[in-house]
């Protein structure tokens, strides 16, 4: 939490937000994304179009994983590159449901940059 804010600091974090009601039923199934360094939501929210303004597609995120930066060479600025280029790449696609979604968008980001964290580096 910030020092200020009730708010979460989440920046660094993949990000998670049910799909009412589908999550209700299923509750594996949700929507992804991804902060920046300044803890602003980045998500594949539909064909051709990301969401870069913070907020998510589908609400404010419900659960995140605070991601350990320490050994990304290049760090924050690493982190950023990476997520930009995943936005850009993205803002190019057509939303698929089950193949090309957002938890591609966030696996994109991750694997640009090289990140290994929690025992994995293929995302």
């Amino acid at each position: 939490m910030t020092p200020r804010s009730k708010e979460p600091d989440l920046s660094y974090c993949i990000l998670w937000t049910p799909l009412w009601p589908i999550t209700l039923f299923l509750p594996f199934i949700g929507h992804t994304g991804i902060a920046d360094s300044r803890g602003i939501c980045n998500d594949f929210q539909g064909s051709y179009y990301v969401g870069t303004d913070g907020d998510m597609a589908f609400g404010r995120p419900t659960r995140y994983l605070k991601v350990d930066i320490g050994d990304l060479p290049g760090g924050a600025e690493e982190w950023d590159e990476a997520l930009q280029e995943a936005n850009r790449i993205y803002s190019h696609r057509i939303h698929n449901i089950c193949c090309d979604n957002c938890h591609s968008h966030v696996c994109t980001a991750l694997n640009r940059m090289n990140l290994k964290a929690f025992g994995i580096s293929k995302w």
